[in-house]
C-alpha cells in the first residue's frame, strides 16, 4: 500500500512539474554524476545566483522525486500522508496559476536503478548537461548489469539535451572521454590534469597555524586566469565543482568576475571534505555524506597530501550498493592507505577488507583498529587522538558515520549546524 501511494503521488506531481515548465520554459542545468553532483550543483548556483533568478535542489533530492520537489518548490514530505496530499493541491496551483518563476534550474539527477533516468527525461530536457565523473565502479552498481550499465543509463541525460544544449564535462575522466564522440550537441571540458576550456593548476591547500583553512587554485580559460580560494574545505573535489560551476556560467553569459566572486562566497555542503576542529587540538575532515570507492581514492589522496599533521588518521566506513565489486573493491581502497595514514580505523564488516589490505600494502597491525559500530569507534578515536591529528572519516551514508565526527569535534553543540543527516527524520534512525 504504501508503495502503490508512493507511485501515485510521483505520478501526480510530475504531470504537475511536467505542465510547469511548459508554461515558464525555464532554463535546466542537470547535474549528473557517480560522484561529485551536489557540491557542483552548489557551485553551480553560487556561480550565477547574483546574476540571473535561479534556483537549486535542495540537499541532495536528485531522485524522481526531489526532482519533482524542485521544479515545483515544494518540501519533503518524508513519511505523512497529509503533508503528501498538501504537496498534491499546492503543486496544482504552482502549475497553473504561478505568475514568477526562476529563469534557471539547477537539477542534480541521480540513479539508484535501471530506468530511473529514462523515466526522467522523459520530461526534463536540459540545456546544459554537466558530468562530473564516471568512475569504473559506481556507487548503486549492484542493482546494474555491469558499470557499463550505469554509465548508459547516466547518459541518457545527455542523450534528452535540447539539440542547442551544451556538454560541460570533466576532461579528466577517460570513461566520459570514451562518451564524447556520441555527443551531438556542443562540449566545454573542465579539468585539473588535461588542458581544456577550463583548466585548474597551481592548487594547494592554504593553511593558518598549520591548520588547513581552505583551497587555492588558479584557473586559466579563454577570458583569461583568475585565481580562486574555496573556504573550509580541503581537496581537489572541489577544485573541480568550482570549475564546472565557472564554465557553466559563462554559457548562461555571467562574466567570470562575478562567477569568481559568488564561487569564493560559497559554504561547501556538509560531510564533504568540510574541515571541523576537533577535540584535543585535531583537525577533523569531515566527508561522511557517502562513500565510493573513486570517492574514499580521493578523499584519502587529498589526505595524503596535507602537511603540518603530527599523525594522519584514516577512519574508513562500509562502502555500499557495490554489489559483487564490494570485496575486491573494499581491499584495493585499503591497499592505498599505509602511504596516505599512519593510523587506520574501520567501521563496519565490509571495511574489514580494509583492514586486511593495509595489512597486505605494509601497515602495521597495531595500527589498525576495526570496529562493528560507529559508537564505540568514536569512543575510542576519543581516546587515542592527540595533539596535531588530522583525522579524515568516510563511509557510505548507512553507516552514519557523522556520529564518530559528533563524537571528537570540538563544538558538539554546533553538530546541527555542521553535520549531514541531523533533521528529525534522520535522527529517527538508529
Amino acid at each position: 500500500m504504501k508503495e502503490t501511494f508512493k507511485s501515485i503521488v510521483i505520478k501526480i506531481l510530475t504531470i504537475e512539474a511536467s505542465f510547469l515548465l511548459r508554461r515558464h520554459n525555464p532554463k535546466i542545468i542537470a547535474i549528473t554524476g557517480s560522484v561529485g553532483k551536489t557540491s557542483t550543483k552548489d557551485a553551480v548556483f553560487a556561480a550565477i545566483k547574483g546574476s540571473v533568478s535561479a534556483r537549486k535542489s535542495e540537499k541532495s533530492f536528485n531522485s524522481d522525486i526531489g526532482v519533482v520537489l524542485t521544479v515545483l518548490g515544494l518540501p519533503n514530505a518524508w513519511n505523512n500522508p497529509f503533508s503528501w496530499l498538501k504537496n498534491i493541491i499546492d503543486g496544482f496551483f504552482v502549475a497553473f496559476f504561478s505568475k514568477q518563476y526562476p529563469d534557471v534550474l539547477v537539477l542534480e539527477t541521480g540513479i539508484d536503478r535501471p530506468g530511473d533516468m529514462e523515466r526522467l527525461t522523459k520530461w526534463i530536457k536540459p540545456d546544459i548537461v554537466v558530468l562530473t565523473r564516471l568512475p569504473s565502479v559506481p556507487v548503486h552498481v549492484e542493482f546494474f548489469k555491469s558499470p557499463e550499465a550505469v554509465v548508459e543509463e547516466k547518459m541518457k541525460l545527455v542523450s534528452a539535451m535540447k539539440p542547442d544544449g551544451v556538454l560541460v564535462f570533466n576532461n579528466d575522466d577517460t570513461i566520459i572521454q570514451e562518451q564524447l564522440p556520441e555527443v551531438l550537441q556542443r562540449q566545454v571540458g573542465f579539468s585539473r590534469y588535461l588542458k581544456s576550456d577550463f583548466t585548474a593548476h597551481a592548487d594547494k591547500t592554504v593553511y593558518n597555524d598549520d591548520m588547513p583553512v581552505g583551497v587555492e587554485f588558479t584557473l586559466k580559460h579563454a577570458n583569461g586566469s583568475e585565481k580562486i580560494f574555496i573556504s573550509g574545505t580541503v581537496g581537489t573535489q572541489h577544485v573541480y565543482s568550482c570549475s564546472a560551476a565557472i564554465a557553466v556560467a559563462n554559457e548562461l553569459g555571467v562574466s567570470s568576475e562575478d562567477a569568481i566572486k559568488g564561487v569564493q562566497s560559497l559554504r561547501t555542503p556538509n560531510g564533504r571534505m568540510r574541515i571541523i576542529k576537533g577535540i584535543k587540538a585535531s583537525v577533523l575532515i569531515d566527508d561522511t555524506y557517502n562513500s565510493s570507492p573513486t570517492a574514499c581514492e580521493q578523499a584519502l589522496q587529498s589526505l595524503g597530501e596535507l602537511t603540518h599533521a603530527k599523525r594522519k588518521i584514516a577512519v574508513l566506513g562500509d562502502m555500499l550498493e557495490l554489489g559483487k565489486f564490494s570485496s575486491p573493491e573494499h581491499e584495493r581502497i585499503g591497499t592505498l592507505v599505509p602511504s596516505k595514514a599512519d593510523v587506520l580505523f574501520t567501521v563496519g564488516i565490509r571495511s574489514r577488507q580494509i583492514a586486511e589490505g593495509a595489512m597486505s600494502a605494509g601497515m602495521s597491525e597495531k595500527n589498525i583498529f576495526q570496529y562493528d559500530d560507529v559508537d564505540r569507534a568514536g569512543r575510542e578515536l576519543q581516546a587515542i587522538l592527540q595533539p596535531g591529528d588530522f583525522v579524515l572519516v568516510k563511509a557510505s551514508q548507512g553507516i552514519r558515520a557523522e556520529r564518530i565526527i559528533e563524537e571528537v569535534m570540538a563544538e558538539p553543540d554546533m553538530a546541527s549546524e555542521l553535520l549531514v543527516r541531523q533533521d528529525k527524520m534522520w535522527q529517527s534512525i538508529a
